[in-house]
This record gives C-alpha cells, sequence and structure tokens, in this order.
C-alpha cells in the first residue's frame, strides 16, 4: 500500500518577519515619509493662500490644482522610470516638486494669481511616483510571493496614515509658526524620504524589462479591456472617497460639530489600516478575482448605512466598514494589474490604476460640492460610486481571468516579474505556491 505524506502547511507569515526582511522598513518608511506632501501640500497651499490675502475660491481651486496635476503626472512618471530607471527620476522629481512648494510663499500673490496656479501646476506635475516605484520594487526585494502579498497590504493599509497625519502636522506647524512654515516643512520631508528610497540599494539597482530583454522584440502595448474596465472600476472607489470627505463638512455643518470634517476621514482611515493588517496576516481562498469582486461587494455594502442619513456617532463608526475593504480592493488590484500589464510596463500601468483613483476622486469631491445641501443626496453618493466599481467588475470578470490564479490556496503559479529586476538578480518566482 503506497505511502502518502501529508501536506505541510505554510508557515504562517508575520509582519515582524517582512519588515525584518532586508531594505522593507526603508523603503516603507521612506515612501510614507516622502508622500506626505501629497496629504499636506493640498491643506498648507489653502491656509497659506487664505492668509495671504486670497479668497476660498481661490485657495480651494489651488489645491484641487495641485492635486488633480500630481495624479495626472504619474502614468509619465511611470514611463520615464521605464527608460531611466527609478532613482535619477525620483531625486529629479523631488528636487523640482520642493523647490516650486518652497517658492509659493517667496513669490506670494504678488505675482497675481496666475504665477500662482502656474507654480502649483509645475510642483503637482513633478510629484514623485513613490507609490509606483515601491510596488515596482515588491518582487525584487521579497521573492516568496507570500511575503509580497503581506507587504502590499501592509503598504496599501498604512497609506491611511498619510491622511491622519498630513493635514494634522500642518494644522500644528501654522498654529505654532505660519503657512509658509508648514509648506517648506512639507517640500523637505518630501525630498527627504524620496532620498531614502531612491538611494536605497534595490531602487538604485532596478532595471526596466525592455533593457533587459531588449532582444525580445518591442514591448507590447498597455491598453486591454482588462486594464481599462480594472481602472474604471477603481474610479468609481475613488469616486466614493472624493464624496465622502464633502459629505464629512457637509455633516460637520450640519450639527455644528466642526470636528466631524476630519475625524470621519480620520476614521475611514483607520479602518484602511486595520484593514490592511488583517487582511495580510491571513491566507485567503479563492483567486485575486473573485477577492476583488468580494471586496468590492463588501465596499459596496459598508456604503449602504450612510443612506438611513446618520447622526455624527453612528456615521464616524460606520465608515470605518468601507475603509477596511477599500484595502483589499486596491492589494487585489494592485495583483491584477501586475498580471494583465504586459512586461516592461508594469510600473505604467501601476501609474494609470493611481491616476483613476485620483479622477474618481475629484469628479466625486466635484458632484458632492454641488449636492452638499442635499443631505440623503449627499450621503448616497459614496454608495453610488461603490455600486458602479462592483458593476464594472462583475461585468468584466470574464476579462480578468487572467488575474485568477495570482494569490491562490492550491499552488497556482503566476507569471515571473521580469520588470522587478536586473537578469542576474531575477527571483524564480513561477514555481512557488501562491497562498
Amino acid at each position: 500500500m503506497p505511502l502518502t505524506t501529508p501536506s505541510t502547511p505554510a508557515p504562517r507569515i508575520t509582519y515582524r518577519a517582512v519588515l525584518s526582511s532586508p531594505h522593507i522598513t526603508r523603503l516603507l518608511a521612506g515612501t510614507l515619509t516622502g508622500r506626505l506632501p501629497n496629504a499636506m501640500a493640498p491643506v498648507a497651499i489653502i491656509l497659506w493662500a487664505t492668509a495671504s490675502g486670497g479668497g476660498i475660491a481661490l485657495a480651494g481651486m489651488l489645491a484641487a490644482v495641485y492635486g488633480l496635476a500630481s495624479s495626472l503626472a504619474q502614468p509619465a512618471m511611470g514611463r520615464l522610470m521605464a527608460r531611466h530607471g527609478q532613482t535619477a527620476v525620483h531625486l529629479l522629481a523631488a528636487l523640482t516638486n520642493s523647490s516650486f512648494l518652497v517658492a509659493l510663499p517667496a513669490v506670494g500673490l504678488h505675482g497675481g494669481a496666475s504665477l500662482a496656479v502656474g507654480i502649483v501646476i509645475a510642483a503637482g506635475l513633478s510629484t514623485p511616483a513613490l507609490e509606483v516605484g515601491l510596488r515596482a520594487l515588491w518582487p525584487s526585494v521579497l521573492p516568496n510571493p507570500r511575503m509580497r502579498h503581506a507587504a502590499l497590504a501592509l503598504d496599501t493599509g498604512s497609506q491611511g496614515l498619510l491622511y491622519v497625519v498630513g493635514p494634522l502636522l500642518v494644522a500644528a506647524l501654522t498654529a505654532a509658526y505660519e503657512p509658509s512654515c508648514a509648506l517648506m516643512v512639507t517640500a523637505a520631508l518630501g525630498l527627504i524620504g524620496t532620498a531614502v528610497v531612491a538611494l536605497a540599494p534595490p531602487s538604485r539597482r532596478w532595471h526596466p524589462a525592455q533593457r533587459a530583454s531588449a532582444h525580445a522584440g518591442s514591448v507590447r502595448r498597455l491598453t486591454s479591456w482588462g486594464l481599462v474596465l480594472l481602472f474604471a472600476a477603481l474610479a468609481g472607489v475613488g469616486f466614493a472617497i472624493g464624496a465622502m470627505n464633502v459629505w464629512a463638512v457637509a455633516l460637520a455643518e450640519q450639527h455644528g460639530q466642526s470636528m466631524l470634517s476630519g475625524i470621519i476621514p480620520a476614521a475611514f482611515s483607520t479602518g484602511s489600516l486595520l484593514g490592511g493588517l488583517v487582511y495580510g496576516r491571513r491566507t485567503w481562498k479563492g483567486t485575486t478575482t473573485s477577492r476583488l469582486i468580494t471586496g468590492g461587494a463588501a465596499f459596496l455594502a459598508g456604503w449602504l448605512p450612510l443612506l438611513a442619513v446618520l447622526g455624527p456617532g453612528a456615521a464616524t463608526a460606520a465608515v470605518i466598514v468601507p475603509g477596511a475593504f477599500l484595502t483589499v480592493v486596491v492589494a487585489c488590484a494592485f495583483l491584477t494589474t501586475d498580471t494583465l500589464a504586459p512586461a516592461g510596463r508594469t510600473s505604467e500601468a501601476y501609474a494609470w490604476l493611481i491616476l483613476s483613483i485620483g479622477a474618481g476622486q475629484a469628479a466625486g469631491t466635484a458632484l458632492a460640492g454641488r449636492l452638499a445641501e442635499h443631505h440623503l443626496a449627499s450621503a448616497s453618493l459614496p454608495a453610488a460610486g461603490a455600486a458602479f466599481a462592483l458593476t464594472v467588475l462583475l461585468a468584466g470578470r470574464p476579462h480578468l481571468r487572467r488575474a485568477g490564479h495570482l494569490p491562490g490556496p492550491a499552488g497556482s503559479t503566476a507569471r515571473p516579474h521580469p520588470e522587478a529586476a536586473s537578469p542576474d538578480q531575477q527571483p524564480n518566482t513561477a514555481s512557488i505556491p501562491l497562498t
């Protein structure tokens, strides 16, 4: 009678093991620090513009222009990294971004609103693509896919801290000194964090795939139905987030509690952090596509209680739930993008993913602003964005099948990540079971 050897369960992945891996703590800490301007700059610009005599309309426009320019720049930054590597692109972008942020209070509004708008646009367009770069580095610094899965969840979840710590830091600096000081600190943090990442060995060693495989022919086009539908769905996710921010302000005004405008987004970000910690520690059954759709359904369900027009306490507690599932959706979206994007275009695809969320967030903010006085309509917009995202994911499921074999429980495999490292350092992940 043949003997069978029982399968040994894979060892549990801990965040201590992930963070103790070479370069991981440096890359995560540097990226979070370097991305603080994403959360600090819009607030600092608003406070500086109003303190300098500009109206709230001009201040809001400057902040919106910065955020939009920053999002629009990401695909171009990803393409530049694919051609010239990460270090040079990151450092040049950070130096340019910091210089314009410092120049804004130095020039002031004396040159007119047009000059201020031009400076803000230039600062936004030169925002370093640190998130894109970090996602491209994961395969080279964490060859084990299960470790990479945990790191991705930790990275995604911890981003919520940026939008809690950043505005609070700006407010503290403005209260203690002045808004121009907050802008200078924002510029300094962005430059320091970017340098920490760009000068790290994994970033300096990273080579685009087309350099390593130039003999293989031209790089395939980026667009595919799977990616287009995925990015459209993520625009719906961003729409929900943007609408929530405005709804929080409207709720704060309705109840005369100004702190709600910050507490509700902070609760949402806290849920994102907690969701990332839980999601990354566990081994989940099913394919990446099924988890993406399940996460999208839970993200939608989390917004539905808002339709009851909740009071401040209940509303604050309610947004924790969609925040927790946001991490699941975004983490699975990055894994899906990694599978659907052609070799050599992964960084650029990541950038389009980020742009999709940012564009949706801008649309949600704009529409919610028009409906802010209608309480039920304002409260329903986040659910509308989430419903759109889930509908697109369900309709696009056949086009996402290529991503269906990323982390699964039964030893399914994924294609290698040729863009992640130079040829002599490329880890062989094709035969590692993904769980």
